[in-house]
């Protein structure tokens, strides 16, 4: 027992007799280099991928699903004002509010259904079953409505407005509900991708920091003033660093002025989206014949909204002058329609030169705003996934230049002490 003791302790003594040695210490020091080389190598590549993944996300999902979730809601709701406004032509609708209608219809299961394959987030589920439920339900009792109409049943306003109800109590509150989750999504991916890169500058810094400490203490136990093998190592570092941190500016640049671009998008979605509830406000007060005053309270709320929204952002003035043609428009359908004159109404809200034209005028310049703002996040949006390309293979192939350099670094004076 005494005997297995003393081989114990005199084992214990050459471990601890060759730590404490030069070639122990460098031999710890070499290894210590490697797994610190390798270990940040790691972290800042999981780093610049997150990030890398924040950009693609708001590239091919969440852009282009926030603009799929708007297009169902303006659809839908061009699509009832629409309706109305055909309702409203008699008998013998027009044609071209006819396809108007059915363009409306169309365009909204198509975006709908871009938004359900592409969709993985839970609190979507309801608003799609919903959407995707509820909106045969509606056009089957346009449809009803419009067959009514042809035959001049009054009961086919019935039906409308039945429809006109189904559609903002149900339909429309499910896609605002979808709009609204997937425009947060955007301003979240922008935020990921766009946060300072933190990270990878304090892994990068504290690695170069263990890098020159290794070489003052070469310094001072072989008093040579360089060693070519940490030389290489640091270079490779400080490339990966200022590589990540360059390439990691950029995008926060760039998503920044995306964000200003999603803001814009977003301010400019809303405001078509109040002018179609303001539309169909005002051709729903009309099909009422006298019993319209909910609808015109409406549309005077729609309007303050629209009106607010225009005045924000210096992009719509042109749709905030077409807007006080609108209202014009809609001041001189209300005085034909309160002194009884119905028929005039229907000609100045449907008629040439009328309200109609008014808010397509409105519609097509939030309509042309809203696609330069779009334009605008996407070319942001490239630029930022560029300047994460060939980040993460450089990284990686520099970290690992790195451990072989300083290790071979470390070789060199190890080998001294043969």
């Amino acid at each position: 027992m005494l005997v297995e003791d003393l081989r114990n302790r005199g084992a214990v003594r050459r471990v601890t007799g060759l730590a404490r040695s030069t070639p122990g210490r460098l031999t710890a020091l070499a290894l210590g280099l490697i797994a610190a080389t390798l270990l940040v190598g790691a972290l800042t590549v999981a780093s610049v991928r997150d990030r890398s993944d924040a950009v693609v996300a708001v590239a091919d999902r969440g852009e282009p699903l926030a603009h799929a979730a708007q297009e169902v809601y303006r659809a839908m709701a061009d699509a009832d004002a629409t309706a109305a406004s055909a309702f409203l032509s008699g008998g013998v609708e027009s044609p071209g509010l006819r396809q108007r209608y059915e363009a409306d219809v169309a365009r909204a299961a198509a975006a709908l259904s871009t938004a359900s394959e592409v969709t993985r987030s839970p609190e979507l589920v309801g608003p799609l079953a919903t959407l995707s439920g509820q909106l045969p339900v509606y056009t089957g009792l346009v449809e009803t409505a419009r067959t009514h109409n042809r035959q001049g049943n009054p009961v086919g306003a019935a039906y409308l407005r039945e429809a006109s109800n189904l559609m903002r109590s149900a339909l429309l509150p499910a896609a605002h509900d979808l709009y609204r989750v997937q425009t947060a999504n955007v301003v979240r991916d922008l935020a990921d991708a766009g946060s300072p890169p933190w990270p990878e500058g304090l892994l990068g810094a504290g690695l170069l920091a263990a890098l020159v400490l290794a070489q003052r203490y070469l310094t001072r136990r072989t008093n040579r003033v360089f060693n070519v093998g940490l030389l290489a190592a640091t270079a490779a570092v400080v490339v990966s660093l200022l590589w990540v941190l360059v390439a990691s500016l950029v995008v926060v640049a760039h998503t920044s002025s995306g964000e200003d671009d999603a803001v814009l998008a977003d301010v400019v979605a809303q405001a078509r989206i109040a002018a179609l509830k303001a539309r169909g406000d005002e051709m729903l007060t009309l099909v009422a014949r006298g019993n319209g005053g909910i609808y015109e309270s409406a549309y005077k709320e729609a309007s303050a909204e629209l009106r607010g929204l225009v005045g924000s952002a210096p992009p719509l003035a042109r749709a905030g002058v077409e807007l006080d043609r609108w209202r014009d428009a809609h001041t001189a359908v209300r005085e034909a329609d309160d002194r009884g004159d119905f028929t005039q109404a229907v000609e100045r809200a449907l008629g040439a030169g009328a309200a109609a034209a008014a808010f397509d005028a409105v519609d097509a310049n939030l309509t042309d705003a809203l696609a330069q703002a779009r334009s605008g996040l996407a070319d942001r949006i490239a630029r930022a996934r560029g300047a994460l390309t060939g980040a993460v293979p450089v990284v990686v192939l520099l970290a690992l230049v790195a451990a072989v350099a300083s290790t071979a670094g470390l070789w060199q004076r190890l080998k001294e002490y043969r």
